[in-house]
């Protein structure tokens, strides 16, 4: 019998954590069983969770503490969110609420490691029927069922979760799915791929590689965009599905991914998925002896990769270039100061006066996108008066215009036909200098 590959221990911690990170990853490519959508919707009224004088709104906060124990893997501490709910609350009520009510904002954690369809729907339940919310901001919620479940009980959620919302999502759970922090991913993943190409990423190059995690959402983006417009540079796909439904079939799945190029003799590989799904890929192709030249988004967890060399070998940063859109998950400050927009600086005032403060961008991770939902929340409703619903807010919220920025991205401005606020990136490439990750070029719109 063969033995086990000395590099199994480390590939079985990254599967581990990659598993309780996106297990049965998908974008909700369809709705519940039963779920009404919105088209039937009325703006008229009151949603749940509104009173004449209160609206009630639930922030998740994801514990990654057993996660990190298990695996060893390093994330950037975040501080106490509840305490940042309650700073965001006061700051909202002290500046006339929510459509003229007293926001009620509750906390709740959810323990990642123990995350599955019946733990999410569990989670549904308790926020929509026990807390009976307006809204929810969600922050790691990453099965199929989760979102349809809020939408079918009429939930506004606010999705501060990096995960691949493509446009049939948000257009079926519409009004009650929207992003006040990440893109839409149909338009990320166009502006992904152009720069790859204006980057000479596929230069010489007759075949590609893709690795991407088995969704409706990068199905989608696969047929719509990546074959057709890599064909138009000459470039065949060799695309490798992963389902990410068990350790077995992850572990599996990246390893024959690594073999398949290997044979192919592939070195260019790009990542559609997110959910750290590149770097535990390099531990896999590692182990198969297989190196290649990777294009990597904000999705595939930049920051992450730098900070965790055990996992991610650090030959395999060497070159990448893509594009990012949240800086706190793509670069130290060392290249990019630290606040730089007016919006960060507002989101980092409302936590100083309630004696929170930020070590480094990174620490702001989670409390930027907090503040992103609650501005955008208070924002859109500021002239809603009685009719407090998901229908109401959502055009409330297409007609800010400019009124509203993102903390945790570039841009803000929804559209008139929008559901993301991040709206803006920039090119993202690796720098051996610094063994870090940097910005070229300026802030260009998604899309392009």
């Amino acid at each position: 019998m063969t033995s086990p590959s000395p590099r199994w221990p480390l590939l079985a911690r990254a599967g581990a954590v990659l598993v309780a990170a996106m297990l049965a990853y998908t974008s909700c490519g369809t709705l519940m069983p039963g779920a009404d959508t919105a088209g039937g919707a009325s703006a008229d009224g009151t949603g749940p969770g509104v009173t004449d004088d209160t609206v009630k709104v639930v922030f998740i906060g994801t514990d990654l503490t057993r996660t990190a124990a298990m695996t060893g893997f390093k994330n950037a501490d975040v501080g106490k969110p509840a305490e940042q709910v309650k700073a965001l609350e006061t700051y909202v009520n002290a500046n006339g609420g929510v459509a003229g009510r007293t926001l009620e904002a509750v906390y709740r954690e959810y323990e990642a490691s123990k995350d599955s369809p019946a733990a999410e729907t569990t989670l549904c339940s308790q926020i929509t029927q026990d807390d009976h919310a307006y809204a929810v901001v969600l922050t790691g919620q990453l099965q199929s069922n989760a979102r349809p479940c809020y939408a079918q009980r009429r939930t506004l959620m606010l999705d501060a979760t990096l995960i691949a919302d493509d446009r049939a999502t948000f257009t079926q759970l519409d009004p009650y799915l929207w992003t006040a922090s990440y893109p839409e991913y149909d338009a990320f993943a166009t502006s992904f791929l152009s720069v790859l190409v204006r980057q000479k990423f596929f230069d010489g190059r007759k075949e590609a590689g893709l690795v991407a995690a088995d969704t409706p959402a990068n199905k989608s983006v696969y047929d719509k965009l990546v074959v057709p417009l890599l064909s138009q540079s000459g470039v065949t796909v060799a695309v490798n599905w992963i389902d990410t439904t068990s350790l077995g079939t992850l572990n599996s799945g990246l390893s024959q991914a690594a073999v398949n190029f290997r044979g192919k003799r592939i070195d260019r590989v790009f990542f559609l998925g997110g959910a750290r799904l590149a770097p535990f890929f390099m531990t896999s192709a590692k182990a198969q002896s297989f190196t290649a030249r990777y294009g990597v988004s904000t999705f595939d967890s930049p920051v992450f990769m730098v900070n965790n060399p055990g996992t991610v070998p650090p030959e395999s940063l060497a070159g990448m270039v893509g594009i990012g859109f949240a800086p706190a998950n793509d670069v130290p400050d060392s290249q990019l100061a630290f606040p730089d927009t007016d919006a960060e600086k507002k989101c980092l005032d409302i936590y100083q006066q309630a004696g929170i403060t930020f070590a480094k961008r990174e620490n702001a991770r989670v409390a930027f996108t907090y503040c992103d939902a609650a501005l955008l929340l208070q924002s859109a409703a500021a002239n809603l008066g009685p009719d407090l619903n998901a229908a109401a807010w959502g055009a409330a919220a297409r007609a800010l215009s400019p009124a509203f920025s993102t903390a945790t991205g570039f841009g803000g401005e929804l559209g008139p036909d929008g559901y993301a606020a991040g709206t803006g990136y920039r090119i993202l490439k690796y720098d051996t200098g610094c063994a870090c990750f940097t910005y070229d070029g300026p802030v260009t719109p998604l899309g392009r």
